[in-house]
């Protein structure tokens, strides 16, 4: 766990009045009406929305379990489509696309609902039904985000796999889900490279007998020349009629996705229709300050939460502009982030503080040539935004603290569990930075020991969420004793797995995990994950992991590993093998997984009973006390 001591509380910022003067939403009265009735709060978000069926009701809850809108029946792409398309919304650019070599591609509001139709009756003629999973292993492009819409629209499930996963990562999740179908294109680029996904995607299917069909994008049409007999092309479905949306009740499964747990491997979280239309949509307008007309950029992907909620649906549901793209954020250059911004005029950008870390690093000059001033609010989330980065943005890309600023930076934190953003920063409060911010509207958080009481002012604790909001997880695909522990595990509610502590006014500094969960660049990976894919490799008898403070991505991995012995592998200890052994991982997981660093030890400290005590490791990388040892093994 990587720890860090937030800024006193008085070192806060107040948001400029040239900036007050640029937002179009005030939260305060949502936040006042959520206090004193939040069912009926969350009920009248429900009523901005379009039903087949209106919901009566907002929330049942037997925990663990809760559902919301229940008798209520809809379709998100109803919502996030059809109810566009039929006015004057219908020209309206629904998505800005840019490829790695910045060519623009934009899809009006009709436009987005015509693919979608054409690809849901594709899905449908190959024998997709409604309850159906299916895995998508996307590159970051327009189709990755109709094949997501085209499975909500007959009432598949869809589970997105992010496209820099390795095969067995990717194999894991198409057995887990159970999907029938998996869709993938050729290749995604990266950095001016071609990734290879079809092959890894034909691989990971192997003998897997519960797929049906591989549904193939080819963008370069000469690439694979042999195909899986299970390979159907994209094209060749998008000819087969046009697919209405399907009514669904509010609590039927849109989508799983995998996320690291601290133990085992990934959990499949759950969310449905309705609960997570309302949740995430309610925060394009209410915490990012987004409406119809607005130019939003968000930089994450398909594969990870973020884009589900931010890139996919909040957006379309929302009736605004969303602008993505594939590739690197300092490739070609490192002003294309920029650039972009200028030319299509973004009003909110929707980032990582890895990013931010990354061009503070290399330096404001590169900012510079760019005009910004249509940003009015930068968000970040993903992971913790320490104060540098926060005072460098504010600065340079926000304009300064001063009247003349034109923007303000804000953090916001949640997880995939969460769907929508819990604790957060509106743009009309003060920033503090090294706080995350205070819960929002509808969300009942705070910080407890392990009894579940709260604890003082300044001190650290469990962050936990205490009731119920509609965009949370439903439960964890086919395994509900783990959904119920996220319950049970702490009396107060939800246990999110991180520490926190909160201040006077209730604004939360979120101060790493409670688990053996690490975060890289803002994508949680099991610790677990990572030691089971080193003791694949043939010359690793044993290995443990941990996460060390990194200046650009949060944090690294470093790999402590014990070799095999009578192998030969042992009188190898040099830089073939230790690339050997991160290629490996890097195959099996995927290059986000890979380890910074791998050391090659005799032992492990562990306890009497076996367990490795990480805890000790990190300590000696970190040059720290290891505290108390008595459970060490002798």
């Amino acid at each position: 766990m990587t720890e860090r001591t937030p800024e006193r509380p008085a070192d806060r910022m107040p948001t400029p009045q040239s900036v007050l003067a640029r937002l179009r939403y005030d939260p305060a009265a949502d936040i006042e009406h959520a206090r004193a009735d939040p069912d009926g709060f969350w009920l009248a978000q429900a009523q901005e929305h379009e039903w087949t069926r209106p919901p009566t009701q907002a929330l049942r809850w037997d925990r663990p379990h809760h559902q919301w809108f229940a008798d209520g029946e809809t379709n998100i792409t109803l919502n996030a489509l059809d109810r566009h398309a039929r006015g004057e919304a219908r020209t309206r650019a629904a998505l800005i696309w840019v490829s790695e070599d910045e060519q623009a591609h934009i899809y009006t509001y009709g436009t987005l609902l015509d693919r979608v139709e054409r690809f849901a009756a594709g899905l449908k003629s190959i024998g997709v039904e409604r309850g159906d999973r299916v895995v998508i292993y996307m590159p970051l492009t327009p189709e990755g985000v109709i094949a997501m819409l085209a499975c909500a629209r007959i009432g598949a499930v869809h589970s997105v796999v992010y496209a820099g996963l390795g095969v067995s990562a990717l194999r894991d999740r198409i057995q887990d889900a159970g999907a029938k179908v998996v869709i993938t294109a050729d290749v995604g680029y990266r950095r001016g490279k071609l990734v290879d996904l079809y092959a890894t995607a034909a691989e990971a299917i192997g003998d897997l007998i519960s797929v049906d069909y591989l549904v193939l994008l080819e963008r370069i049409k000469t690439l694979h020349r042999e195909h899986d007999m299970r390979t159907v092309a994209w094209e060749d479905l998008m000819t087969r009629g046009r697919a209405p949306a399907e009514s669904v009740e509010a609590e039927h499964p849109l989508f799983i996705l995998y996320t690291s747990g601290s133990t085992g491997k990934p959990k499949g979280v759950v969310h449905t229709h309705g609960g997570y239309m309302v949740g995430t949509s309610y925060h394009m307008k209410a915490l990012l300050d987004v409406h119809p007309g607005d130019v939003f950029f968000c930089t994450s992907d398909i594969g990870w939460i973020v884009g589900h909620s931010y890139i996919v649906y909040g957006p379309l549901v929302s009736g605004s502009t969303v602008m993505f793209r594939e590739g690197a954020p300092d490739f070609p250059d490192t002003g294309v982030l920029w650039r972009l911004i200028e030319k299509f005029g973004v009003n909110v950008l929707f980032t990582a503080p890895t990013a931010l870390r990354l061009f503070m690093k290399l330096g404001e000059a590169v900012l510079k040539p760019y005009d910004l001033s249509t940003l009015r609010v930068v968000a970040c989330a993903g992971e913790a935004l320490n104060p540098e980065a926060w005072r460098w943005a504010q600065e340079h890309v926000a304009g300064g603290t001063g009247e003349g600023a034109h923007a303000v930076v804000i953090d916001n934190w949640w997880q995939t569990e969460l769907g929508a953003p819990t604790i957060g920063t509106h743009a009309r409060w003060p920033v503090r930075p090294g706080y995350a911010g205070k819960a929002l509207a509808g969300v009942d958080a705070d910080v407890v020991d392990e009894q579940g009481a709260p604890v003082a002012v300044g001190e650290q604790g469990y962050l936990v969420i205490r009731r119920p909001f509609p965009s949370m997880m439903r439960g964890v695909h086919g395994n509900d004793e783990k959904y119920a522990a996220v319950w049970n595990e702490n009396p107060a509610g939800y246990t999110s797995g991180d520490l926190a502590m909160k201040d006077e006014d209730g604004y939360i500094s979120i101060l790493g995990r409670s688990d053996d969960v690490l975060s890289v660049a803002g994508h949680r990976i099991g610790s677990a994950d990572v030691e089971d894919a080193l003791v694949s490799h043939p010359a690793v008898a044993e290995a443990a992991v941990i996460g060390i403070p990194d200046a650009l991505k949060g944090e690294a991995i470093i790999a402590h590993v014990i070799l095999r012995q009578g192998l030969g592998y042992e009188t190898q200890v040099g830089r073939g093998l230790r690339a050997s052994i991160t290629e490996h991982v890097r195959h099996q997981l995927g290059p986000i997984a890979a380890p910074a660093e791998i050391r090659v030890v005799d032992s492990l400290p562990k306890t009497r009973s076996g367990k490795i005590m990480r805890r000790v490791l990190r300590a000696q990388a970190l040059g720290q006390d290891p505290g108390d040892l008595t459970t060490l093994e002798g």
